[in-house]
């Protein structure tokens, strides 16, 4: 049974990860005209319906292959009613593999309808989603370092299916089509490259830290993965090589290299596959805690300042999220340095403080803490979400993006800046923009997560803790976008309505955070009561503290960007006054009368002519 799973795994690898190569070719590879899909890219999403179809049977073949080995019964027991509910939802793996068997079910209803560049970009992300979701529940890593296995195995997956399922759609290109989409998935294949390599390391560290641990089968295959990994580099170096030659013979010597490709990628997933239905080796000197069988971090010692600031434990994912941005912005940079174009000095600091306070709240002291009191997860709230995004508005992303993106290969095709200011002045996000919608999202949400059992289920898994750090991160930044940004918007906001805006969430912040200063009942569904931490003794304390501090922390950086606003407003005013001044002077020295002469002039033309009817 377990050598049928290993090969329904693999076959689901190879559907999954041709889907994700043929939406990528959708929306990135190949020619499009105005956002809207072609010809050739119409034909690759015909080829994906059938694709997505195999991909979803594959899937719930594996759910019942996978109760079968857990239950040790034959494959005929786990199609029992009663015990195939139980185990999607009661059992962990069962629920994670039930959400994404649903998340494909709608990839296959919506690729059918995909008709633009945007749809096939959203869905895309939405594969990769889904595609990731089952590894928050894999094995934990062997040491504990559970937010460094995870999050490294995330990175893993989405980079090496972008990597695969793009050479899975080069594969299947005719050589027409196969031309354009080469040159920039050559590009894009490297940095994918270059993630799989480093995470595929960082999980095996994660995994395989101590001695003996290299003498099992797990590490076996793991080291043949790593071999086949470097041969695919290798070949990756002669594709681009050959692709910088751009003769005929280096297109068609290309074509067979990429063959060579596909099928080692192929052995690889079935590696994969492979490793994904074994267990890692355990270390037997490891002392299992709650704390570390809940969270994957033992339980740190009492928090001083020193261990505050030198503590780090990596949270992998979000270290690779902000990687790609910090990758990002520095090539902007360097895009408009080697063109002549100078960017502030000022906006670049303000990015680099923004990203070290992220990774300081998430992989740092802080963000340790953070898993074992309420009152560090409010202060790493805090600088997830009001203070680092102040920071990453004031960075102007959005405009140095602008300056730099790639035009279209062709003069009909958007491109990725094309696709960006599309978005900008599109209807969704001028809803997005609005001052109501930044609103509610920052200080709205705060309720339905703190005062509903939303909170404690979050802080459950890993999967949770990322989806609250983003959400903070995402709905800061919208909300000083809209107040203080910099960056181009769909509409002006005038200042007076940005001011009662700030007023407004002042307000509501206050009224939070006292509601949990006052709170008689913790509000985290014995969530940190079941980590046992030594020097947590009063859990509701420690919450009314965490109040206490979101009250204090939340109100000085709204104040700042009041002062911002006014500055800005000023600013303005100053500007629209020069203009006028100059645009008086130009008139002047041409001889002609300025604004206000002419609306003098006009009214009276329009005196002189009701008396002329007045006197007929």
């Amino acid at each position: 049974m377990s050598e049928l799973a290993t090969l329904n795994k693999s076959l689901s690898f190879v559907a999954a990860f041709a889907v994700v190569g043929a939406l990528l070719a959708m929306a990135f590879l190949l020619v499009e005209n105005q956002g809207k899909l072609q010809e050739g890219a119409l034909k690759v999403r015909k080829r994906a319906t059938a694709i997505v179809g195999a991909w979803l049977v594959a899937n719930v073949l594996h759910i019942f292959l996978t109760l079968a080995n857990i239950l040790g019964t034959s494959f005929a027991d786990a199609l029992e009613r009663n015990t195939l509910r139980s185990f999607l939802t009661q059992v962990d793996l069962g629920q994670y593999l039930g959400v994404q068997t649903i998340m494909i079910a709608v990839i296959a209803l919506a690729i059918r309808f995909v008709r633009t560049v945007l749809a096939a970009t959203i869905l895309l992300l939405f594969s990769l989603i889904t595609l990731t979701i089952p590894v928050f529940q894999s094995h934990s890593a062997s040491s504990g370092s559970h937010q460094l296995a995870i999050g490294s195995l995330v990175v893993h997956v989405v980079a090496l299916s972008l990597w695969v399922g793009g050479i899975f759609a080069i594969v299947a290109l005719p050589d027409s089509d196969r031309k354009f989409a080469l040159p920039r998935f050559s590009q894009m294949a490297l940095w994918a490259a270059i993630a799989v390599v480093i995470s595929g390391i960082a999980n095996a560290w994660a995994r395989l830290n101590f001695v003996d641990a290299w003498s099992s089968g797990y590490a076996r295959i793991v080291l043949l993965k790593a071999a086949l990994t470097f041969i695919l580099l290798f070949l990756g170096y002669r594709n681009r090589r050959e692709l910088a030659q751009g003769s005929s013979t280096g297109i068609k010597l290309l074509g067979r290299f990429v063959v060579v490709e596909a099928f080692i990628m192929t052995t690889l997933l079935f590696l994969g596959s492979w490793l994904a239905q074994s267990e890692p080796p355990a270390r037997g000197d490891l002392s299992i805690s709650p704390a570390l069988s809940i969270v994957g971090v033992a339980t740190p010692a009492e928090p001083t300042l020193a261990r505050l600031l030198l503590l780090y434990q990596p949270d992998a994912l979000i270290m690779g999220i902000l990687i790609v941005l910090v990758a990002l912005y520095i090539k902007g940079v360097v895009v408009l340095t080697k063109r002549g174009d100078k960017w502030p000095v000022g906006r670049t600091v303000s990015f680099a403080l923004a990203i070290s306070a992220i990774d300081f709240a998430t992989s740092g002291g802080l963000g340790v803490y953070a898993l074992f009191s309420f009152e560090y997860h409010m202060i790493a709230h805090m600088v997830i979400g009001m203070i680092a995004p102040i920071g990453l508005v004031l960075s102007a992303p959005v405009t140095l993006a602008l300056r730099t993106l790639p035009l279209g290969r062709t003069p009909e095709e958007r491109g990725v800046r094309g696709m960006l200011i599309a978005f900008l002045h599109s209807r969704y996000s001028v809803i997005l923009t609005n001052p109501i919608t930044a609103l509610a999202l920052f200080d709205g949400s705060l309720f339905v997560l703190y005062f509903t059992d939303l909170f404690g289920n979050l802080m459950q898994s890993h999967a949770g803790h990322l989806f609250m750090n983003i959400h903070f991160l995402l709905a800061g930044f919208l909300f000083f976008h809209v107040i203080i940004g910099i960056d181009p918007n769909p509409k002006k906001i005038p200042y007076i309505v940005r001011i009662v805006v700030l007023f407004a969430a002042m307000s509501i912040h206050a009224f939070f955070s006292i509601a949990l200063i006052s709170a008689s009942t913790l509000l985290d569904g014995g969530y940190y009561a079941s980590l046992q931490t030594p020097w947590l003794t009063d859990l509701l304390a420690d919450q009314n503290a965490g109040g206490s501090i979101g009250w204090a922390m939340g109100e000085i950086p709204i104040i700042l960007a009041l002062v911002a606003t006014f500055i800005q407003w000023m600013r303005d005013d100053k500007r629209e006054t020069k203009r006028i001044d100059r645009n008086e002077a130009r008139l002047a020295a041409m001889g002609e009368p300025d604004e206000l002469a002419q609306y003098n002039n006009y009214l009276s033309q329009l005196q002189r002519r009701d008396q002329k009817e007045g006197k007929s």
